[in-house]
Formats: C-alpha cells, sequence, structure tokens
C-alpha cells in the first residue's frame, strides 16, 4: 500500500503539475477539513481486534486506522471521532483509543490541536531514505533493512529489448538537440507508430488523432479536467483501477458503481446513465483490472448502439490490452510453445460515435513502467484542445522516452509474444501455489492482465493485508478496489514478480490468513461485507 500512496504523489505532481518549466502553483487557502464520525467509521472497524495475536488493543486500533489511510479509504486530512466518542462507539476504554491516536501521530498517519481535534495524515520523508521497491528477500520476518515483499504492484520488470532501444534514442537525439526540445503533442514518429497500432487493429486512426503524455495517468487527468464538470456522475466499472476512481474524485466527480464481477451488462449500464444523469464513463474492456476480463465484439457493438442513444461519452483504459492469456495460459501449463493468439476485438472506439469515446493507451504495462509514456486516442479537435490544455502543465514529455517507446512499438510482436508467456508462466505458478497453500480460496484464472482477483472464504481482505505487512509482504486488500469499503471478501494478487518469488509470497500470505483464522470466525466477519 505504501506503493500505491507514492504512485498518487508522482502521478499528480512531478509528472505533470509541477516540472520546473513554470512557476510552483501558489498557495492555495487552507480549506476546511473533511470529517468522520463514529458512525461512519464503525463498518470499516470491524473486527479490529484482529491485526495480530498478541498485540495491545491500542495498537492494534491504531495498525486498523492506518491501513485505511494507507487504502484510501480514510482520506487524507479528515477529522477523526474524539477519543471518548469512538471509545464509546467501539465498546472500550479511552485510554485504548487516546493510545491509539498518540501512536498514530508518533507513526506521522496523524496530527491534532487543542479544539481542531486529531485529523489524518500521511508521514513525511524528510531525511529518511526509502525502503526498496522490491524485496532483498521473501523469509516472512521481519527485515531490519526495511525491505519487503511486495505483492501490490501489476508491473513488470524490462523486457531485454528496453536497453538497445535506449541506445537507438540516444543515438538519434543529435538531431533534435538544435531545437527547444519542446513537443507538447508528442514526436511525431511516436504518434505514427501509435496510430498505426490502432489502425493494424481496426480502428482506423492519424497521428493527429494522438496525444502522447507522461503516462495513462496523466492522459486522464487532462480529459477529466476538459469533459468534466465538478459535480458530475460519472459511471466507474466495480471493482475499479483505483488511481482512476481517485482522478474522478480529485476533479470533484461523483462516481457512480457499475457491477463488472460477472461481465458487463449494458442494458444495466444504459439503466444506470438514465437514473442517474451521468454524462461519463471510465471502463477498462481489454483485460479489465483487477478482474481480467475481456468484452467480447457483441457486447462493444451493443455498447457503441448505448452510446449514440444516450450521449453519454466513454473513456476507454486498454493499458492491459497485450497482455492476452487466453492461449499462453494453456500453452503454458501444458509446457508446449504458446500459440498465435485469439483474435482480438476491435478497440470499443470502432463501434461508437468519434466524438464520444476517448481511449487512453500507456506503454507501462506492455513494456517498462519507467517510461512513463502515456497517451489519448480521440477525436482531432478533443486532441487539439487536449493539447492546449497540457500546455498549461507541464509543455512537453522527453524526448529519449518517447524515442525509446517508438522504437520498441517497432518491435511490438516480438516483445509482446515475450511477454504474454512470461506473465503466462508466472500466473500459472501463482494460482498452483495458492491452491496449494490456501485450497479453501476461489481464484479464477484471467483472460489477461497482470493480477489474479481472489475470492475469499470469509471477509477478512484488510486483516490478511495488515498480518502480512507485519511479515514484511505488501498487499493491496480487495476495498482498495471498491467504493464504499466494498470487497472485503476479495484481493488481489498480482503476478508480476518472477516464479519464485511469487510462491514465496504465497506462503507468507497463508500464515497471515491462517492467523487470522484461528482466532476469529465466518461470524464475526460478515458485517464486514
Amino acid at each position: 500500500m505504501a506503493c500505491t500512496v507514492l504512485f498518487f504523489g508522482l502521478a499528480t505532481h512531478s509528472q505533470f503539475m509541477n516540472t520546473g518549466h513554470m512557476p510552483p502553483p501558489k498557495k492555495q487557502p487552507i480549506q476546511q477539513r473533511g470529517r468522520v464520525s463514529a458512525r461512519e467509521l464503525m463498518p470499516m472497524l470491524t473486527d479490529w481486534r484482529s491485526s495480530g495475536e498478541g498485540i495491545p488493543g491500542y495498537r492494534a486500533l491504531a495498525d486498523r486506522l492506518r491501513l485505511l489511510v494507507l487504502d484510501g479509504r480514510l482520506p487524507v486530512d479528515t477529522v477523526l471521532p474524539s477519543e471518548r466518542t469512538l471509545a464509546e462507539a467501539l465498546e472500550t476504554s479511552r485510554t485504548t483509543t487516546t493510545s491509539a491516536y498518540r501512536l498514530l501521530r508518533e507513526s506521522g498517519f496523524a496530527e491534532g490541536s487543542q479544539g481542531a481535534g486529531t485529523w489524518t495524515t500521511l508521514p513525511r520523508s524528510e531525511g529518511r531514505s526509502e525502503s526498496p521497491i522490491w524485496p532483498e528477500h521473501l523469509s516472512g520476518e521481519p527485515d531490519p533493512s526495511g525491505a519487503r515483499g511486495d505483492f501490490s504492484s501489476a508491473a513488470l520488470e524490462a523486457p531485454p529489448e528496453l536497453y538497445p532501444a535506449y541506445q537507438a534514442a540516444i543515438s538519434e537525439l543529435p538531431r533534435f538537440l538544435p531545437g527547444n526540445g519542446y513537443v507538447t503533442s508528442g514526436l511525431p514518429v511516436l504518434r505514427d507508430r501509435i496510430a498505426q497500432r490502432y489502425t493494424e487493429a481496426g480502428l482506423p486512426t492519424t497521428p493527429e488523432q494522438i496525444l502522447v503524455t507522461n503516462g495513462a495517468l496523466q492522459a486522464l487527468h487532462l480529459v477529466l479536467g476538459l469533459v468534466m464538470e465538478r459535480g458530475d456522475r460519472v459511471l466507474v466499472e466495480h471493482p475499479t483501477y483505483p488511481a482512476a476512481a481517485q482522478a474522478i474524485r480529485t476533479h470533484g466527480g461523483r462516481c457512480v458503481p457499475l457491477p463488472v464481477e460477472a461481465g458487463w451488462d449494458i442494458g444495466r449500464m444504459a439503466t444506470l446513465i438514465r437514473q442517474t444523469g451521468a454524462h461519463l464513463a471510465y471502463l477498462m474492456p481489454d483485460f479489465h483490472n483487477p478482474t481480467g476480463l475481456l468484452m467480447d465484439e457483441a457486447q462493444r457493438r451493443e455498447l457503441g448502439a448505448m452510446i449514440a442513444d444516450t450521449g453519454c461519452r466513454i473513456i476507454v483504459d486498454e493499458t492491459m490490452r497485450e497482455l492476452d492469456l487466453r492461449t499462453a495460459v494453456p500453452a503454458a501449463r501444458a509446457g508446449v510453445p504458446t500459440p498465435e493468439n485469439l483474435p482480438m476485438p476491435r478497440p470499443l472506439a470502432a463501434f461508437g460515435p468519434a466524438e464520444h469515446v476517448i481511449t487512453l493507451g500507456s506503454a507501462s504495462k506492455t513494456f517498462w513502467g519507467g517510461l512513463r509514456i502515456g497517451w489519448v486516442r480521440a477525436s482531432q479537435p478533443l486532441i487539439r484542445r487536449l493539447g492546449l490544455a497540457r500546455g498549461n502543465e507541464d509543455l512537453s514529455g522527453p524526448l529519449l522516452e518517447q524515442l525509446a517507446t517508438a522504437n520498441l512499438l517497432e518491435h511490438l510482436p516480438t516483445i509482446r509474444h515475450q511477454r504474454q508467456r512470461l506473465v503466462a508462466e508466472r500466473a500459472v505458478a501463482l494460482r498452483d501455489a495458492l491452491a496449494m497453500n490456501l485450497p479453501g480460496w476461489s481464484v479464477p484464472m484471467p483472460q489477461g492482465g497482470i493480477s489474479l482477483w481472489c475470492h475469499l472464504p470469509e471477509p477478512r481482505s484488510s486483516h490478511v493485508a495488515a498480518s502480512a505487512r507485519a511479515m514484511g509482504v505488501w498487499l493491496t486488500p480487495g476495498p482498495r478496489f471498491g467504493l464504499d469499503g466494498a470487497f472485503e471478501a476479495r484481493i488481489r494478487l498480482p503476478f508480476a514478480r518472477p516464479t519464485h518469488d511469487l510462491v514465496a509470497m504465497t506462503e507468507v500470505l497463508a500464515r497471515a490468513w491462517h492467523s487470522q483464522g484461528r482466532a476469529h470466525s465466518l461470524d464475526d466477519d460478515l458485517t464486514t461485507v
């Protein structure tokens, strides 16, 4: 979860809000803090004493509150209930809540002042070295160096082709040095190759319909800033990608959940649009994160007709599109070469009005997150408006990474085949390890993507995440992908790490799960759903 918090900070500030090409933003006036009542907090604190065996009550309560902050379910800068009020609601002593709040303040997760109460914060990193993103060991025992097992990041290591791509980019860079280096819409060679990719997939596209951005999240922020008004309702899949839901809230939108665990119900989507007045939707039809589902072509055709009928704009996030596992997983399990992919449905934009479907893409999942290259595919008028809006924020993206990405796209078929085989082998290994160590869990194999969306027999996702963290493994609990605390009986497990890491972390996960199971029954946890 700590990685997730860092990701939000980088995505919404460093990448495009304050790049050094413009004066730092003026200090905003202090706004009134949000508040959470004890009644609102109670459903998130059910069985808070289960954070671990032998842990004092005040520490267990502090651990749960800290997890809620890291999870995003308890927003930063939210005033907590008074110590007395929370103690009464939890039927515990005021000493417990007072000590828990003190521990939160000492660890940097809360601040307080006389008369203003206690409010949530995030720890500052001044003077501290951050622990590595990737673990140095996976024994599950506490590590004095601060290294940890990261089971939360659905992002792969760089492919072998990346370094040669950078070498080729450096050799091409001198011809750009006489210019000023600013290419607000993106390098023409990269826009051309992205457009060619869409055309080959069945969606004719010109380079003028492409805007290159610093990652897909910047693309999403730019689009939201242009097509959404504060207070607008936005239809989002449920579960959904957490950073997308946060981006919608940041721009003042109100998320309306559309259940998708069983697939997309276009009729229900149309009903929700009519009932709520939503004029915008955010969808991931290409190997949805976190479920790995793929919307078929018939559903896309139905959705396109619905878009034309309702006038609802659709933001399509296709960052996982290249990670098709439908043939790669059976081949990996059988130990045979991966055959040709099954035909992919055409991109959703091929089925709806051009001005109503906006597509986001990224190099992060297919190639490497360190590239920080994303893009928007939309109508030319909208791309021009997005280019102007982008110029007011960070002017341009880095040339070297754009050149490297253009080189990688030239080798996309080869890299895609290798990535699919690699990811499929890891998916099979992780699912087999879960079947051995946690046989009570239901673990569907996704059609694509980089993660398993596990169904737990008991609604204890947050408890397991807290216990695993104490053993050195970081997980993202199910509610992080839901709205209002949903999906406590789900957990997302990426298979982005090497196989031996995945197996080792699964053993730690089993210990975390069984330690909870010995202390609490299913009946004790039902109210957390």
